[in-house]
């Protein structure tokens, strides 16, 4: 159960920060909202995730996938360039985490 609050916590901060832009500086209100239910809501998640999760695993996990999520939705939707060190570096944040995963599961 705790990696499915893991996942929702990512789910919602990619939400969040997919609004960032959106906020226009937070000058506009609906985006702005929607920004802090995502990040509260990521925030919560994340809490209940760590119960079970060590925290430093959770937080490579939350901010590592985030990351990656953020970088693709960017190059997908926002107009974004994609560089090879941009690739390169997102892979090896997620090497990152799988490495501290398999060093939790001992």
């Amino acid at each position: 159960m705790a990696y499915l609050f893991l996942l929702g916590a990512i789910t919602a901060e990619v939400i969040g920060t997919s609004l960032l832009k959106a906020t226009d500086g937070f000058t506009r209100l609906w985006p702005t909202l929607g920004l802090a239910v995502a990040y509260v809501s990521s925030f919560g998640l994340l809490a209940l995730a760590v119960k079970e999760i060590p925290v430093g695993v959770a937080y490579a996990i939350w901010s590592g996938l985030g990351t990656a999520a953020i970088m693709a939705i960017g190059a997908a939707f926002l107009g974004e360039p994609l560089s090879v060190a941009k690739v390169m570096g997102a892979g090896l944040v997620i090497a990152g985490v799988v490495v501290l995963n398999l060093d939790g599961a001992h």
